[in-house]
C-alpha cells in the first residue's frame, strides 16, 4: 500500500503512525506500506496567510491529484487542514484515535502572563481573534511554516509568543515545549489532534483495509465538528473554536465564533445524541442568529 503524505516532519510523523497501525492491524511488514512524499502548495508559500492564497485546498490538492492518477492508494491528513467540502468520490476511510486537541502557548506561562503590548505570532484567524478577545492590548503578526520554522522565528525575536498544536508537538517528540491551554478557557480548531486516512470510494479493498483502523469515538467528534463548520459556512477567514466530546451515547459541543479583531465573541453549547446529525446544525444556527453583521460577513462560504 502506498500512503501519500506531505513532506513536512509533522506530516511524515503522522504517516508513520498510520503505517504502524496498518501493519499492526493486518500483520504486515513495515516495507509493505510505502510512504510517498508530496510537496504541497501550502508548504511552498510561507510569506502570506493561508486564507489569502487558496485556503485549506493548498494542503490537499496535490495528494488528491495523486489519488486520482493512481500514484498513491491513500492519503494521510491532519483533519483540521482538510476542506469541509471534499470532491465526489473521496472518502475518509479512518479517523485514528484523537490525540491532545489543545493549543500550546510558547513564550509565556499563561495568556494573562504575556507582557503588556507584546507581539503574538500566528497565521490562524481563530488563534488571533481568540487572543485579541482575551488580550486586546496585544499585537498579532503573521507566522507561517512548520513547527521548527515557527519556533525559529520566535527565537529570532519576530514575536514574543506563539501558539502550536499540542498533538503536533507530541508527535514530533517536543511535548515539553510551552504551556497547554485548557479547552475550558481556550477553544481548539475543529478536528484538531485528529489524523484521517482518505482514499477513493472506488478502491474497495483499500477502503476496507484502512477502515479497520477507524476509532468510532474520534470519528463522531470529528464528524460533528466538521458538520458545525459546514452549517456555519466557515472558511479559512472564519475564526471558529469548538470542542466536541462524547459520553454515554451523547455529544456535548461547545463552540464560539469571533470577529476578526476579537472584539466580538459569540459562544454557545449544545448536547445531543451521538447519531443526531442536526445537533451541530442547531448550534450553528444559534451562533449566527446572535452574531453581528460584522461577524456574519466572515461566514460566507464553505472551505
Amino acid at each position: 500500500m502506498r500512503l501519500g503524505t506531505r513532506q513536512s516532519p509533522l506530516a511524515v510523523a503522522q504517516a508513520e503512525e498510520a503505517r504502524a497501525r496498518l501493519c499492526a492491524a493486518h500483520g504486515w511488514h513495515r516495507d509493505e506500506v510505502e510512504l510517498v512524499k508530496v510537496v504541497a502548495s501550502g508548504d511552498k508559500i510561507q510569506d502570506r496567510p493561508l486564507a489569502e492564497i487558496g485556503g485549506k485546498a493548498l494542503w490537499t490538492k496535490e495528494l488528491d491529484q495523486w489519488l486520482v492518477e493512481g500514484r498513491i492508494d491513500a492519503a494521510v491528513h491532519s483533519m483540521k487542514d482538510v476542506e469541509t467540502f471534499r470532491p465526489d468520490g473521496f472518502a475518509i476511510a479512518a479517523i485514528l484515535p484523537r490525540a491532545d486537541r489543545r493549543d500550546v502557548l510558547v513564550g509565556a506561562e499563561s495568556v494573562a502572563a504575556i507582557p503588556q503590548g507584546a507581539t503574538v505570532g500566528t497565521s490562524a484567524p481563530r488563534r488571533a481573534a481568540q487572543m485579541l478577545n482575551q488580550r486586546p492590548d496585544l499585537k498579532v503578526v503573521t507566522f507561517r511554516g512548520n513547527v521548527a520554522t515557527r519556533l525559529g522565528k520566535l527565537e529570532a525575536g519576530e514575536a514574543d509568543v506563539t501558539l502550536l498544536a499540542a498533538a503536533g508537538l507530541e508527535r514530533l517528540g517536543e511535548s515539553g515545549i510551552g504551556t497547554p491551554l485548557e479547552v475550558c478557557d481556550w477553544l481548539p480548531a475543529p478536528s484538531q489532534g485528529a489524523i484521517g486516512i482518505e482514499c477513493l470510494e472506488a478502491n474497495s479493498l483499500g477502503f476496507q483495509a484502512i477502515a479497520a483502523l477507524d476509532d468510532e469515538a474520534s470519528r463522531r467528534e470529528v464528524e460533528h465538528e466538521r458538520a458545525l463548520l459546514r452549517h456555519l459556512r466557515g472558511t479559512c477567514h472564519s475564526p471558529i473554536g469548538v470542542d466536541c466530546r462524547s459520553a454515554d451515547g451523547a455529544m456535548t459541543m461547545r463552540a464560539a465564533i469571533f470577529s476578526g479583531d476579537g472584539c466580538e465573541m459569540i459562544e454557545g453549547e449544545a448536547r445531543f445524541p451521538a447519531i443526531d446529525e442536526g445537533g451541530a446544525a442547531g448550534l450553528a444556527q444559534d451562533l449566527l442568529s446572535r452574531a453581528s453583521p460584522k461577524v456574519k460577513a466572515l461566514f460566507d462560504g464553505g472551505a
